[in-house]
């Protein structure tokens, strides 16, 4: 092992398809001292036994972009490296058995059009002419995508560890990592022995990357970091060579958790079925390497017995391999990609959900371009490794989540879809108070939230469907009290961090675009920014004292935004600390909102004491509590925070009081769809990192007359050029189609983009949806005067623009 350097820039932690691709683009962007460890044989993991299906079309825009990146690297990586990949751009068609599926996959394909991707709608008998030997007797309808393909996933490895060798990166196999050597919030270097026993050592680095597969979740906590995934079984098999088979598309029928593969003259048909073996519990054995697991022939006969029906050929064709190997799966079906919460110095890519070959060649280009710049080259929201929360690296939380996540790759993809596994870990204080009172729960970072209210003697369950769910009504009735009475709802799930110390106010100031040299109990509305003025968080921030700030934040990007303000600390002498747990709060929200709370408490809720954007400490019942006064439905209102001993109580005087008032329980789905008729933006759909603040109309929001802040130079360059892009609110002229997010924007009969979010405004009588419109050099009017479509599944719908939101655009209700 003399070979083995002392010290390297950067340690890479497994040989699999992804390690081999970070590899390979880092050096391509120039870096030198790249060393990767494998602990076996590089592939010998899960990349070996992967199915190799490389399709363009994901779920957001920057994904699709990412998987079209990996087909166009790997139709290259022959010629640059001699290491054949297999690759073929053989197409793809995804059938549905029913029109819920007919309706995903056409919504699919509309989106698609959106993200640049060539895809074609088609009808049965165009299925069968494609693949003939499809009984298509009860085929509903098919999506073609002529240039997804397939390809070998060893060999699409090894030519990514050729080429990263060929860039000056070392690449050596049976080479263990044993511990990881640590200061701080860095890793100083990583401990290493040979497979053999024979040969140890250290080599001491600038940072790691963890891309370990199945072992990422081991090799996190090595780090100090927090990877969750687990390993599950996954199931395929491969025919005897069958007479007269030539190259076929690659074939999905989601409806019965199935995926046929045409390989040298052989069909391999594999599963993601609903009910998944969770494997490796107890841990992965030391000597697994190119291992399979047992056969289980009962799991897989139900998913075999409807592949027989759907290709008759099957039933003559002779099994050549049954196969059972492991995958790992996240939470949330999503890879886990980026620099960890943890530490200052630990990259992340792994977790990829049987995805792993179509997502590598991109996820390597994104986080080696990531490591390169120090900022993200793009949103990467949804395989953000900051979205995951600490309990999520929990083992028994994810052997119990493991079990549904594979099986919802084909599972229908409902709007609204909820995980049915491993719930109930986060509860608010007011959890059992509102399942008292009819409460559908839905789940998100882990929080159990009040999505809406049952009716008396109404199942209290999510019937789905791409039409109006059995929740429409009621949160329309929840909606209704919003705007035209009273309404609570429980807020306690959104994060909140406080910032203490002598320098809170400077550092508040550096960190954010707002200005915070306010009085005590103003609140500001406000984004931080990166260099490149896009939104790295949207918050409030609420001066409590002379030294203290509590920073409330969307529920699912607490720790990426208190991370984000860690990062950025320097020298500032403050302390950052997640105060979430410790408070409950109650929305009261509605033109009857002042009344309610004049019921039950003493306080002066009037406009002159506690005016739009102010706090107050208040007696509320018996207790004590402090009133906010802002709102993300548009209308008058208050977030009332209450310490968690005596959210009950205020829970209970609140509720009693509103009794006589007609006061409704409301839920998450009410307050999205009020939100949107408002045209208040959500984080993570409507403004991300790449989505510039001035943009996205939020330039009111940023200070640029105060001392310097992260981004300061990039918003005032975009004031004085205008903007690149505006995000537009659009209204449906028709009241029955629905919107949900990613629909293709139509501008004068151009596809220009597509949704970032879409709901239903019960007031405004027509689905509504914000997205960006490209407008460089144009003036508002210009982009205004143009006629709108949205295309929802494949019907042009027209659609009214405002760049001021369409309900109560002066905020008069607000502010009354």
């Amino acid at each position: 092992m003399a070979d083995l350097p002392n010290k390297a820039r950067v340690v890479i932690i497994g040989g699999g398809v992804v390690g081999c691709s970070v590899a390979y683009h880092l050096t391509k962007l120039g870096w030198k001292d790249v060393v990767l460890l494998e602990r076996k044989q590089l592939t010998s993991g899960t990349t070996w036994h992967a199915a190799g299906l490389i399709a363009q079309l994901r779920a957001t825009a920057n994904m699709t972009k990412l998987a079209k990146y990996s087909q166009e690297l790997y139709g290259n990586l022959e010629a640059e490296t001699g290491v054949a990949t297999g690759f073929k751009r053989c197409g793809s068609i995804t059938v549905a058995l029913t029109e819920e599926r007919k309706e995903e996959i056409y919504r699919q394909a509309a989106m698609a059009r959106a993200f640049g991707v060539e895809v074609e709608e088609i009808s049965p008998s165009e299925v069968k002419a494609r693949y003939e030997y499809l009984n298509i007797e009860d085929v509903k309808a098919g999506v073609w995508l002529p240039l997804d393909g397939q390809g070998d996933p060893a060999n699409i490895a090894l030519a990514l560890a050729k080429g990263a060798r060929q860039g000056g990166a070392i690449v050596k196999e049976r080479i263990k990592v044993t511990n990881i050597a640590k200061s701080g919030r860095k890793v100083t270097g990583v401990d290493w022995v040979s497979d053999d026993g024979n040969a140890q050592g250290h080599i001491a680095c600038d940072m790691i990357v963890n891309c370990a597969g199945m072992w990422g979740h081991e090799v996190g906590r090595l780090a100090g970091v927090n990877v969750p995934l687990h390993a599950c079984e996954h199931f395929y098999i491969v025919t005897e060579g069958i007479q007269g088979l030539t190259q076929m598309p690659v074939l999905r029928v989601p409806d019965e958790c199935a995926y046929y593969k045409e390989d040298a003259g052989k069909i391999l048909l594999g599963a993601f079925e609903p009910n998944a073996k969770p494997w490796g519990m107890n841990g992965i054995p030391d000597s697994f390497e190119f291992d399979q697991l047992p056969e289980d022939f009962d799991h897989f006969e139900p998913i075999l017995e409807a592949a027989c029906n759907r290709l008759p050929m099957l039933a003559e064709a002779g099994i050549h391999t049954f196969f059972n190997g492991p995958e790992s799966f996240t939470p949330d079906d999503a890879y886990h990609l980026g620099l960890a919460p943890e530490m200052d110095n630990v990259w992340v890519a792994a977790g990829f959900n049987s995805i792993g070959i179509q997502s590598a060649g991109g996820a390597g280009m994104a986080l080696a371009q990531w490591m390169t710049d120090g900022e993200r080259p793009f949103d990467l929201g949804d395989v953000d490794i900051s979205r995951m929360q600490p309990f999520q690296g929990n083992k028994t939380y994810l052997f119990e989540r493991s079990k549904e996540t594979l099986g919802l790759l084909y599972a229908d993809h409902f709007p609204y879809r909820q995980k049915a596994t491993a719930r109930g870990v986060r509860r608010t204080p007011f959890h059992h108070h509102l399942k008292e009172q009819g409460a559908v729960f839905g789940e998100l970072a882990g929080w159990e939230r009040a999505n809406w209210f049952a009716n008396e003697g109404q199942e209290r369950e999510y019937q789905y469907t791409w039409k109006r769910q059995n929740w429409f009504e009621n949160s329309a009735a929840e909606h209704r009290a919003v705007r035209e009475n009273v309404g609570m709802y429980d807020m306690s799930s959104f994060g909140k961090i406080r910032v203490e110390g002598p320098d809170a106010e400077a550092f508040m100031n550096y960190v954010g675009g707002g200005d915070y040299s306010v009085p005590n109990g103003k609140i500001v509305y406000t984004q931080f920014l990166n260099r490149s003025g896009g939104i790295e968080a949207d918050v409030t921030v609420t001066r409590l004292t002379e030294t203290a700030y509590l920073v409330v934040t969307p529920a699912a990007t607490r720790l990426a935004d208190q991370t984000w303000m860690q990062r950025h600390k320097g020298n500032f002498n403050v302390v950052i600390t997640d105060v979430t747990a410790g408070e409950g709060v109650l929305a009261i929200m509605g033109p009857n909102a002042r009344k309610l709370l004049e019921k039950v408490s003493p306080a002066d809720f009037s406009n002159a004491t506690n005016p739009f954007g102010t706090a107050q400490e208040i007696e509320l019942g018996m207790g004590l509590a402090r009133a906010h006064r802002v709102t993300y439905v548009g209308e008058l209102g208050w977030e009332i925070y209450v310490s968690s001993d005596m959210a009950g109580h205020a829970f209970e005087t609140l509720w009693d009081a509103g009794q006589d008032m007609g006061l409704k329980l409301c839920g998450m789905h009410m307050m999205d769809s009020c939100r949107i008729e408002k045209g208040f933006r959500h984080f993570g759909h409507d403004i991300t990192c790449e989505d510039h603040v001035v943009d996205a109309g939020l330039g009111f929001a940023v200070k640029t007359d105060k001392a310097d802040f992260i981004g300061k130079e990039a918003v005032i360059a975009r004031k004085e050029s205008g903007p690149k892009n505006r995000l537009l609110q659009f209204k449906l002229t028709e009241a029955e189609p629905l919107l949900f997010h990613n629909e293709p924007i139509l501008r004068d009969g151009e596809y220009v983009g597509y949704l970032s979010s879409g709901n239903y405004g019960h007031t405004l009588g027509a689905a509504v949806g914000l997205g960006y419109v490209p407008c460089e050099g144009e003036k508002a009017a210009d982009v205004l005067a143009s006629t709108y479509e949205i295309d929802v599944m494949g019907t042009k719908i027209r659609a009214e623009a405002s760049l001021k939101p369409m309900y109560d655009p002066k905020s008069e209700r607000v502010k009354v």
